[in-house]
């Protein structure tokens, strides 16, 4: 078989595909492609096809020649881990974006409060890795190898992974902060998986027509060849499927660049749902070449071995553009895993091996030294993989270098289920169950992989392992036994300390609970960035801050402890995404502590379980869903009643704040809640803890000066213990706004009062009327009879003078005390015309004070009334307005009108009257004229008149705010239903 291929072909192939990939990611971060479509979830599910790595692509034929269907179980194990997403991988998506765990060492670290966890994890993932990363480089050599039948692969794979390094650092390194979101990686990988299935699907579809002229020649093919069929079915039988399905399914969680595809990059949560069946629909599309492959490389007597079949047929008949189709492939999903898998170990090798040793000066920038030591650590793992290529020296298949590696990461499949569901887990026993694992990997097989070793002697059972292909997966469940045996002996052996109990709770499924209602030394966040600054330099300690402020949407001048803690989680969740949960969790402790003098009152963040309860909503079924509908009903009735509730903790801090008591007081809830009473303001902070202070359970009728105005309230307090604090008792207050019935009977007092005072001005009036005429008759017969005197004749006169006044005065009462009772007419009234009539009438009196009235009244505007009782309101108004203005002023009289009724306003230019008088008004005998000048009963009368008539009067005074002066006086009076006069 000849080729056109050479060396410095593949190599420019590889160039130009790498920078392929390179320039779709680039336009991606850029923007260039529309964002609806890099984060459909399609493009998520895409992403994950990093699973099919150079091993699945060419090693999954070799192991469907090794173990037959068995090969599918590669297949169905990952395929079986997302179809139990809700169980498995949404509890895991949960914990990493809410706390920002970035790799399967931050998990470990988080939940067992553990540096060493974190390390060890990262230590023998890298260790675990290392044949993956040397089998992804062999598969490329090989098929260069292959394809030039060029021997020297050393020259090959060195040049690869140079390749390979700087393209996974222009990939994932380019970003300052490691906990950023790498859409056009994502983008990339998407791309990279659809290349793999496209490849692989040709080959397969070329196999199936070209080599056996379609399904009914293979169907024939098989028919003859009995013996195939059945290589295929007798493993399962016999063969360690069942192992390496477990083996397979753990892959989905706990390899690396899964971990880093599935969490790290997970943009939207709800895309898992795709990735659920999307995923296992995507790698059966891939096996279904895998078989025809295998028939189609033994039917051509491929001269390669049957794990690059897929190289073979293209060479078997001689089409070069098939076989570059398979070296493209190949190339696609080897690099692939490598970007992904070196970027996602540079994190937790930084965050767990670095940091806790070295951390970077606060004086320098701390995202530059973070973006450099990354990149050399990118530079140090690849190297790492090349070496251990060299040390193997292309002796093992490609089958057998992935099984090694997955067996490896099978360790730590213990520890992420305990995360989940087994709370009694701690990181001694995690610890112990780790080394117990990787140690029997590595005397079973990592030893025998890189050594000529061909054998181990047990001497406990007296037997000799030798590991071959029939015998590794004995190595793989006694490793994953010794794990879990250790594992689960010493956690149930050895406590648990504090703060592994509180990891637990938060990672538990069920979850919805983290006692954390503790307050804080720091008060605001401008102190965060003061505390923060000493650890990571001003700059960095202000970006922190602000990006926490930004994604919790809280404003900088923030005080409210509930939200202070909240931003303090977010800054831990923050720099954990930046420098791993360890070196965060020991900043976060150590310069932003919690209080210690009030250690004995730490109880459950009520506001934290709320929103826990809000995202768990769509997910509670039966009864809890029952009981979470009852709680939001409840809540609700509080949040709708129409009475002020305020809910208190022990430590006065606000835990409800209903819609009515926002009302009431102008105070948002928003603003409020989680921070203490003394924090709400004058003049509630004094009127409700006076309240709170004091013996009484009720206070009635409580005087509030409030914006300009009055409130009456009704408070009431009730005692009742916090929900989830037994022995702390808080406080429900109540607060009840009687303002509208305060005005409603201060009315009924005043008109109450008017109506006594006219019982009593008509008995006055009526005892007075008689003593005052016989006074007048005697003064004019004292006048007639002494006509001579001229002296006393003029005390007669003045005599006769004061009697017609006090005649008047006492008219006057008579018409205030029978205006009630007067039987009006109802005949319609134009007001434009009464107010002609009263201007005229006041216009005859020379004496008065030379003002201009304006009648601006509408001629169509009709009132129902007594023509003759609403002129003498008019002209009393009308009076009192002349008497009140300064000469040269103007009067002016104007009409409004409604559906129901009508308006009459009478404005004048005067000093106004002031605030303090105004509700004494209309009481009889109430004047702010001269003594002699009036008798006090003029408005009294027009009050009586419009009440009489089912109106209404009001004041306003200053009419004219701006100059502080005039006064506007409002007569409103049922509207006449027809527009025009009555016809004569």
């Amino acid at each position: 078989m000849q080729t056109s291929f050479n060396l410095s072909h593949l190599m420019l192939i590889s160039v130009a595909y790498l920078l392929m990939l390179f320039g779709i990611a680039w336009i991606s971060d850029r923007g260039l492609i529309p964002r609806r479509i890099v984060r459909h979830p399609l493009i998520y599910t895409l992403s994950l096809g990093v699973y099919a790595s150079a091993w699945a692509f060419y090693g999954a034929v070799g192991l469907a020649h090794q173990y037959g269907f068995g090969f599918l179980s590669s297949y169905m194990g990952v395929s079986g881990a997302f179809l139990l997403a809700p169980v498995l991988l949404y509890p895991i998506l949960r914990i990493t974006r809410t706390y920002q765990l970035s790799s399967l060492a931050d998990l470990f670290a988080f939940r067992f409060r553990s540096t060493w966890a974190g390390a060890l994890t990262t230590l023998f993932m890298l260790i675990g890795v290392l044949p993956l990363l040397a089998l992804q480089i062999q598969a490329v050599t090989d098929s260069i190898s292959i394809l030039t039948r060029d021997p020297l692969q050393e020259r090959v794979a060195l040049s690869y992974c140079a390749l390979i390094m700087l393209f996974t650092i222009l990939f994932g390194a380019r970003h300052i902060a490691t906990r950023e979101k790498h859409e056009g990686l994502v983008f990339a990988i998407a791309f990279e998986s659809i290349v793999k299935l496209i490849a692989l699907s040709i080959i397969g579809v070329y196999a199936l027509y070209a080599v056996f002229g379609g399904l009914d020649g293979l169907e024939l093919w098989l028919h003859h060849n009995q013996m195939t069929l059945s290589d295929l079915h007798t493993p399962l039988q016999e063969g360690p499927w069942r192992t390496l399905l477990l083996v397979f399914f753990a892959s989905a969680i706990v390899m690396p660049h899964m971990y880093h595809m599935t969490f790290t990059e997970n943009i939207n949560p709800r895309a898992m749902v795709s990735a659920s069946w999307g995923l296992p629909l995507y790698l059966l599309l891939m096996s279904l070449s895998v078989p025809v492959i295998l028939w189609a490389g033994l039917e051509l007597k491929a001269a390669t071995n049957p794990e690059y079949f897929t190289l073979g047929v293209g060479m078997a008949v001689n089409s070069d553009w098939l076989s570059l189709v398979a070296y493209v492939g190949g190339l696609s999903a080897s690099s692939g895993l490598i970007i992904v898998t070196t970027l996602a170990l540079s994190g937790m090798a930084l965050n767990h091996l670095v940091l806790p040793l070295y951390q970077p000066p606060a004086e320098g920038n701390i995202y530059r030294w973070l973006k450099w030591t990354r990149r050399a650590l990118i530079m140090a793992i690849i190297a790492a993989g090349y070496g251990f290529y060299l040390l193997l020296g292309s002796r093992q298949d490609l089958s057998n270098l992935g099984i090694v590696a997955f067996v490896a990461t099978l360790q730590f499949l213990p520890g992420v289920l305990s995360v989940l569901y087994w709370p009694a887990a701690n990181r001694r026993g995690f610890l112990a169950g780790l080394l117990a694992g990787i140690g029997v990997w590595v005397a079973s097989m990592l030893l025998p992989l890189i050594t000529e070793l061909q054998g181990i002697y047990i001497p406990l059972f007296n037997l000799i392992y030798v590991l071959d292909d029939t015998s590794w997966h004995l190595a793989a469940i006694a490793s994953l036994a010794a794990n879990v045996l250790v594992f689960a002996l010493v956690s149930l052996f050895t406590d648990s300390a504090p703060e592994e109990i509180s990891a637990a709770e938060a990672c538990a499924v069920d979850n919805v609970r983290r006692p954390q209602r503790r307050e804080l030394i720091v008060m605001s966040p401008q102190e965060f960035v003061t505390q923060l600054a000493k650890p990571l330099g001003a700059p960095s300690a202000q970006r922190e801050v602000d990006t926490a402020l930004r994604d919790l949407s809280l404003p900088f001048d923030e005080h409210r402890p509930y939200a202070l803690r909240r931003l303090r989680d977010r800054i831990e969740a923050n720099l954990s995404g930046l420098m791993g949960p360890s070196v965060a969790q020991d900043i976060v402790a150590t310069f932003l502590p919690y209080k210690t003098g009030n250690e004995a009152y730490v109880t459950e963040d009520i506001h934290f379980i709320e929103s826990r309860l809000e995202d768990y909503r769509s997910r509670l079924t039966g009864l809890a869903a029952e009981l979470d509908a009852l709680r939001r009903y409840h809540r609700q009735t509080l949040q709708e009643l129409p009475m002020g509730v305020c809910s208190l903790a022990k430590d006065q801090e606000i835990l409800m704040w209903n819609r009515a008591m926002e009302e009431l007081t102008g105070i948002p809830a928003q603003r409020v809640l989680g921070s203490r009473l003394n924090t709400v303001g004058a003049p509630w902070e004094g009127l409700l803890e006076n309240f709170i202070n004091l013996p009484d359970q009720h206070l009635h009728k409580q005087r509030l000066p409030f914006d300009g105005q009055t409130r009456w309230l009704n408070l009431h307090k009730a005692a009742i213990d916090e929900p989830l604090a037994p022995g702390n008792t808080g406080l429900v207050l109540l607060v009840e706004d009687l303002t509208e019935t305060q005005l409603l009977e201060d009315r009924l007092v005043h008109s109450e009062r008017l109506a006594s005072i006219g019982r009593l001005a008509a008995g006055v009036a009526h005892e007075i009327g008689n003593p005052v005429t016989g006074i007048a008759c005697l003064a004019q017969n004292l006048r007639e009879e002494e006509e001579e005197n001229e002296e006393i004749r003029e005390i007669s006169n003045q005599i006769i003078e004061q009697t017609k006044r006090i005649s008047r005065i006492v008219q006057s009462l008579m018409s205030f005390a029978h205006a009630g009772a007067h039987r009006q007419s109802d005949e319609p009234v134009n007001l434009a015309q009464i107010s002609r009539d009263a201007i005229a009438l006041l216009s005859l009196n020379r004496r008065s004070v030379e003002v201009e009235y304006f009648n601006l009244c509408d001629p169509d505007h009709w009132a129902v009334g007594d023509t003759q009782r609403l002129g003498q309101v008019v002209v009393n108004l009308l009076s009192n307005a002349r008497d009140a203005s300064p000469p040269g002023s103007a009067i002016r009289v104007r009409s409004e009108a409604s559906e129901q009724t009508v308006t009459l306003l009478v404005e004048d230019e005067g000093s106004g009257i002031p605030q303090a008088i105004i509700d004494r008004l209309f009481e009889p005998f109430f004047t702010t004229k001269d003594p002699g000048e009036g008798t006090g009963l003029g408005l009294a009368l027009v009050y009586s008149i419009v009440e009489e008539h089912y109106g209404q009067i009001t004041i306003d005074s200053p009419a004219d705010p701006e100059h502080q002066r005039g006064t506007r006086v409002r007569v409103t009076l049922p509207r006449h239903v027809e527009a025009t006069s009555p016809e004569n």
